[in-house]
């Protein structure tokens, strides 16, 4: 049997939901699911819409029941869902409910697995309890931190006799795989619905199915230090301070070159004002590529010039950030070389050798330890503290997909305030 696309309207808007799902359903997506943000947000009025405007397709209604399977199984099957989503870990009592209203009212059940421990015990259990499907799901926050579904499939794949779905990041490179590891059912998301053409993307992941020849994908989701630094390079510094939430961003630092992107980990220097001999140091003790970041307690005495910028271009090195001033500014702009500060002058310390290197410091008022990541544009510079580089990394790559697709609507002819339907979105005060 072919593997069937499931498409996750996963918005909070039902009228963008509704324009993405013609484009999925063009591009040949068997099945359109209303995700649970869209549910939440329009109410099972997304699920009724969407059973009017495609009476060919499978409406499946991520419901994540996890009480009351009865009443909201009853609820999504009389809006026209062909099949309703329940939580594995909810009580059997819940589980029996549901699939018991699913009879009554013609809806399957789907149970998805996300949260689940143990889990081939309780797919076995689910499976007695009459559930249609089992759903391996490997949820957002989880694929920020690199969890990877498909190993999730593999260990469940052959316990049960019931079909199994897939979904958590899957795409038109990774589907195949999905399918290998025993999946029936591919449930995609952001790869469709923050893609500037989702019919395109349907119709490529469709083909990567009927081809069983997975089709490259620009997206990472993996943990090794270069998948994190190519993600950086896609996005932007809001792009992180978003995922961040408003968090990282270096207050005074800014750009000395515009139009250079800085991506790399933090080689951390503490200097006394005006003393640039740790700084010229660092520049020997830091490995190619490494962002030197400079303690130097906004002193308005240079501490970094041109001839330390030669000395680190020599070196590789990735950039600098100074919480001070730096001078030669022209020679700096020639080289082309990523520099960042607080002041320019042209008026140099003096080599004193106070301060240490390798230390946790502060700089543009945020703590930057050794190893964390440094991201600088004309925007100005985050820090992400390394031992959150892969979630936040994935996070900032979801907001920059998220904008593209806003942006694909724009160009299109609406305006930013019909998109995101603002008014809708006011807080309502008193």
């Amino acid at each position: 049997m072919e593997p069937i696309l499931q498409v996750a309207l996963d918005f909070s808007d039902l009228h963008r939901a509704l324009k993405v799902a013609e484009e999925a359903v063009e591009g040949g997506a068997d099945w359109l699911e209303a995700g649970t943000p869209l549910i939440k947000s329009e109410g099972l009025n997304a699920v009724r819409e969407l059973r009017k405007r495609f009476p060919g397709r499978k409406i499946v209604a991520d419901m994540k029941t996890m009480d009351a399977g009865s009443v909201e199984v009853e609820m999504a099957a009389k809006a026209g869902a062909d099949v309703v989503v329940i939580l594995g870990v909810s009580d059997d009592s819940t589980v029996r409910e549901a699939v018991e209203a699913g009879k009554r009212y013609g809806a399957e059940v789907m149970a998805d697995l996300i949260g689940v421990e143990r889990m081939a015990e309780r797919a076995s259990r689910l499976e007695e309890l009459g559930v249609s499907y089992l759903c391996v799901h490997v949820g957002i926050d989880q694929q920020m931190r690199g969890v990877n579904p498909i190993k999730v499939l593999k260990e469940l794949s052959g316990r049960v006799r019931i079909p199994l779905a897939i979904a958590g990041g899957i795409n038109s490179e990774t589907a195949v795989e999905a399918v290998e590891a025993g999946a029936s059912i591919v449930i995609v998301g952001g790869a469709i619905i923050k893609a500037a053409d989702a019919s395109e993307a349907t119709r490529r992941i469709k083909e990567a199915l009927k081809s069983r020849r997975p089709l490259a994908s620009p997206k990472y989701r993996k943990g090794g230090v270069e998948e994190v630094k190519a993600l950086l390079l896609r996005v932007s510094t809001p792009n992180i301070s978003d995922a961040m939430h408003r968090r990282g961003e270096m207050k005074g630092i800014k750009p000395l070159v515009s139009g250079l992107k800085m991506v790399g980990q933090a080689f951390t220097v503490r200097t006394f004002p005006g003393d640039w001999a740790k700084p010229i140091e660092a520049i020997e003790q830091a490995k190619p590529g490494e962002i030197l970041v400079v303690e130097a307690q906004g002193c308005d005495r240079a501490v970094w010039g041109e001839l330390a910028t030669y000395s680190a271009v020599g070196r590789r090195l990735g950039g600098v950030v100074i919480d001070g001033a730096v001078r030669d500014v022209e020679v700096i702009r020639q080289l082309s070389f990523p520099v960042f500060a607080r002041e320019i002058t042209p008026t140099a310390g003096d080599p004193k050798g106070f301060g240490e290197t390798g230390v946790e410091i502060t700089c543009g008022g945020v703590k930057v330890r050794p190893g964390d990541w440094i991201v600088g544009d004309d925007n100005g510079v985050v820090v992400i503290p390394r031992e959150m580089a892969v979630e936040i990394a994935n996070r900032a790559e979801d907001v920059r997909e998220k904008e593209e697709r806003i942006r694909a609507e724009i160009r299109a002819g609406s305006t930013l305030s019909e998109v995101l339907k603002i008014k809708k979105w006011e807080k309502v005060l008193g």
